[in-house]
């Protein structure tokens, strides 16, 4: 059985997770997510734990001196949703632009998983 939930029934959820990027803050990213959480990525197909996660956010709040979001779009689905966006970072000596897919699943308040779709080549162009 399916069920309704009303259009944005997750923004407090996703806006948590952009806000916790945008301020490099892995504390604040490791309440929006279940303990036994899992995060995909497809540039490397390796399934994260929380704490490979959240290291992973510390490593690119050390390395970038900003990161933000543009052009949100989100949709719900049965149990999460679905947001395509463009993370803006800068890393001091230059910047870039990365679109991005995150499809989340959410069980009792907390993400539960996470897919996330990077465009390999655009992260490879930077730095250069």
């Amino acid at each position: 059985m399916c069920t309704v939930l009303p259009m944005g029934a997750y923004d407090d959820i996703a806006d948590g997770v952009i806000a916790a990027i945008t301020a490099g803050d892995s504390a604040a990213l490791g309440e929006l997510y279940a303990d036994d959480v899992v995060i995909w990525h497809n540039t490397d197909g390796i399934e994260m734990t929380k704490e490979q996660n959240l290291a992973s956010l510390d490593a690119l709040a050390a390395m970038t001196t900003s990161r933000s979001f543009s052009n949100i779009r989100r949709y719900d689905i049965d149990g999460g949703f679905v947001q395509q966006h463009v993370m803006h970072l800068d890393w001091g000596s230059g910047s870039g632009e990365l679109p991005g897919c995150l499809i989340v699943l959410v069980k009792d308040g907390k993400i539960i998983r996470a897919d996330e779709y990077l465009d390999g080549a655009t992260i490879a162009s930077f730095g250069r």
